[in-house]
């Protein structure tokens, strides 16, 4: 993603294509471009990136959960049409909607714990390790709720200077930030998630490559500065939750997948370790925003911890309290502490409304609470006119 840019260079050379030329040496100049290059080419990074990425390991623990393999399985669903409304209208079967997406993926669908349809393509399948990029904004955010849970976070309202006091002095507006910024993604600061290429977003995209592919993470975020005072603006980035990352981390004195094994992988009874990119050995800062490598199986079981409001058979993981202030339906948001309602695509919510959390590809944790659903679909490509998180609503609000 971070290079797909170069490949749009012309043959033919007239001035802008120079232009373009002389901008791509200045880009490739960057160690962090030319260290995204080497690991993961024109393209940028996949769901298998992992294999060659640095990263921690997230134990899990000796005992498994398994979802139960219904014997009754919810075949009806390759009967259905999705999108047969202007505008998202192209009238298709379940299957044909996602055949159409990647020919490596794979897709679950859960109902009161038993697996009652699946679908894997290409040589993807449930157990196979698979990177879900913004879906770990999610995971990062449960991890949050249980630091505060634990009184290792004492309020979210907490500016962040109180646990990277290294930020105080920079900007005052450093301590106007809260983590509730972070969560919410009002943090004022100046960074996009910028992938394509064009002359004006040459800054936004190094520094993207940079968070991705950079050796000091904890170095760029004293670089930082703002666009806008902390809490005046909704905007979409990455580098809010990296920061978020960090602060769990400080707060609890560990770092990130030691305390994800211990509070989510091990209670949840996951059934491989997972792995999240980090940095650099020397510095070992977690991307908390995106760098999350788990199976589809193990994925679907932290929908299972929402579904049922934070219990796991009986033990309490994460408070009620913090599940619904995440997953409650909010008439002026579509986005709240890093999960999201199906209007953040456009689209109005169903009479049974679920959320999801989502990563680049359509890598999609979806969690239907009325209807005791969880979805979950991981590819390595999000090709065609399909909205994965609104085909899933629909499915949900027909379901019997």
């Amino acid at each position: 993603m971070v290079f797909k840019w170069v490949v749009g260079i012309k043959k033919t050379l007239g001035i802008s294509e120079l232009f373009g030329i002389v901008a791509c040496g200045i880009v490739l100049s960057s160690c962090s471009m030319l260290r995204g290059y080497r690991a993961d080419g024109l393209d940028g990074p996949g769901i298998f990136s992992f294999e060659h990425h640095v990263h921690d390991t997230i134990p899990n623990g000796d005992q498994m959960f398994q979802f139960k393999v219904a014997e009754s399985r919810a075949d009806w669903i390759d009967t259905l049409h999705f999108y047969n409304d202007p505008p998202h209208c192209i009238n298709q079967t379940f299957p044909e909607a996602m055949a159409n997406k990647s020919a490596t993926q794979g897709i679950m669908i859960i109902h009161d714990d038993n697996i009652v349809y699946e679908i894997y393509r290409g040589d993807f399948t449930a157990d196979r390790l698979a990177t879900v990029f913004s879906v770990s904004k999610s995971i990062t955010s449960l991890l949050c709720g249980i630091a505060v849970d634990e009184g290792y976070i004492e309020s979210i309202d907490d500016p962040v200077t109180k646990y990277l006091p290294e930020l105080k002095g920079k900007d005052p507006r450093w301590e106007m930030l809260t983590i509730r910024y972070l969560l919410c993604m009002f943090s004022g600061l100046d960074f996009d998630d910028e992938y394509d290429f064009n002359i004006k977003a040459l800054k936004a995209v190094n520094a993207i490559a940079r968070l991705n592919y950079g050796h000091n993470l904890m170095k760029q975020i004293r670089g930082l500065k703002f666009r806008c005072d902390p809490g005046t603006k909704f905007h979409y980035e990455s580098m809010t939750t990296a920061i978020l990352g960090v602060v769990i981390e400080r707060a609890t004195g560990r770092h990130y997948a030691e305390y994800l094994s211990e509070k989510v992988w091990k209670p949840l009874q996951m059934e491989s370790v997972a792995l999240i990119n980090i940095d650099s050995r020397k510095h070992r800062v977690a991307h908390a925003f995106g760098g999350i490598t788990c199976t589809l199986k193990d994925l679907a079981k932290i929908g299972r911890l929402y579904l049922n409001n934070g219990m796991w058979d009986g033990k309490r993981i994460v408070s009620e309290e913090w599940i619904h202030r995440t997953t409650d339906f909010y008439p002026g948001s579509s986005y709240r502490y890093s999960w999201y309602d199906v209007r953040f695509e456009g689209f109005e919510i169903g009479q049974y409304p679920g959320f999801y959390a989502i990563g680049i590809y359509n890598q999609v944790l979806y969690i239907n609470p009325h209807k005791k659903l969880i979805m979950v679909r991981i590819g390595a490509d999000n090709i065609g006119w399909a909205t994965i998180p609104e085909v899933f609503e629909q499915l949900s609000n027909i379901w019997p």
